[in-house]
């Protein structure tokens, strides 16, 4: 193509540019004006020339464009002379001054014609409310980047119901999300894993519901552990497994008996339909150690043992797991006062003594009281 900028810098006449141009009907000549080309517009071009720095495209208009060399990343394979491509002309004016004064060529970008294009292809097919699939691309600022054709924006309160503890851990892993929002004029899309998760477990929760029966053995995922317990995923719904149901014997903190992800089997000890809350024990699957008392501990027998908490008024002794007593500080020495039980015995101190009187159910009445008598004989009460 013949370059009218690059004849008139060597000073040609008029007549000279016609005479090196030749002579045409207007009709024929239309090539050489260029097609309506205008900024922002995607065109298709052809490749004429790959230097060091740039790729020379014609894209019809009266002088070729340019595509900087480094929209194609390391590794990439390059177009070859010839090549058609879809690009996005940027600018109608150079980019620099050096460029305007040696050709005069337009600005083209074959990557963000791709962009764009993807966008308006994505914009064909989803909606708010869709629900779509991508692969996690990185890392940023607030949140995650995932691939649906175009890079959407998963906030980091949406990656889960309950927020990992890093979020990286999802890069490269493919996951469905819920379309939140859509900004067209700044093509931006917003999505939620959360939101899908806790809609699939909504229903699931409804259909679960359905089929629990109190004192059925369910199986389930412990998902957090507190203070006063464990709660476990039975497949839709938390159910609350407390730290009184875990063991008949004593235990300080839940997770001596559990851990975050144990699958578990578990006992359903209530249900709450209308607040959707559920009870579960660990310990109600053995038989209650209380059950065979009588047998096992007969009035008048000796038993060994072992002090497990000292508070001011007395001192807890456990004689098996879940059989448990309180010797009261007046009820310790005939000999002298007491101003504290830690004058007379210690945790895991054992102690030994004789069990008559009285056996009232723990079913009735709660935890087991056990008392030795002022003729040192112990009493064992609720």
């Amino acid at each position: 193509m013949v370059n009218r900028n690059l004849i008139r810098e060597f000073d040609v006449s008029e007549e000279e540019e016609n005479a090196a141009i030749g002579t045409a009907d207007p009709a024929d000549m239309e090539w050489l004006g260029g097609a309506d080309v205008t900024a922002n517009q995607i065109v298709e071009g052809r490749v004429l020339r790959i230097d060091d720095d740039f790729v020379l495209v014609d894209v019809g208009y009266k002088s070729e464009g340019i595509i900087p060399r480094n929209e194609w990343e390391e590794g990439d394979e390059l177009p070859a002379i010839g090549d058609t491509l879809r690009v996005l002309v940027e600018d109608l004016e150079d980019v620099t001054p050096q460029q305007q004064e040696d050709r005069g060529m337009i600005v083209l970008s074959k990557r963000k014609a791709e962009k764009i294009e993807k966008w308006m292809k994505v914009m064909e097919t989803v909606k708010e409310g869709d629900v779509v699939t991508g692969t996690v691309t990185r890392k940023i600022k607030g949140g995650l980047l995932v691939d649906i054709g175009v890079n959407v924006f998963l906030p980091a309160s949406q990656v889960d119901i309950r927020r990992p503890h890093d979020i990286g851990e999802y890069i490269g892993k493919p996951i469905k999300c819920l379309v939140l929002k859509i900004d067209e004029a700044r093509r931006n899309i917003v999505v939620s894993r959360r939101s899908l998760i806790e809609n699939e477990r909504a229903q699931k929760k409804a259909d679960l519901l359905k089929t629990l029966e109190v004192g059925q053995l369910r199986k389930g995922i412990v998902k957090n552990i507190a203070d006063f317990g464990a709660f476990v995923d039975l497949g839709g719904i938390d159910g609350l497994l407390h730290i009184t149901d875990m063991s008949w014997g004593r235990i300080a903190h839940p997770s001596e008996m559990v851990k975050i992800d144990d699958e578990i089997e578990v006992k359903i000890l209530h249900i709450d339909y209308e607040k959707e809350k559920i009870a579960l024990g660990l310990k109600q699957k053995s038989a209650s150690p209380w059950d065979n008392v009588p047998a096992k501990y007969p009035v008048g027998t000796t038993h060994k043992g072992t002090v497990v908490n000292v508070m001011s008024y007395g001192a807890f002794v456990k004689l098996e797991d879940g059989i448990e007593g309180l010797v009261h500080i007046s009820e310790m020495s005939w000999t002298k006062r007491i101003s504290h039980p830690s004058e007379m015995v210690q945790i895991d101190m054992p102690v030994e003594g004789l069990l008559p009187i009285r056996l009232i159910s723990p079913q009735a009445l709660g935890n087991p009281l056990i008392y030795p008598s002022r003729d040192g004989c112990f009493l064992l009460r609720c």
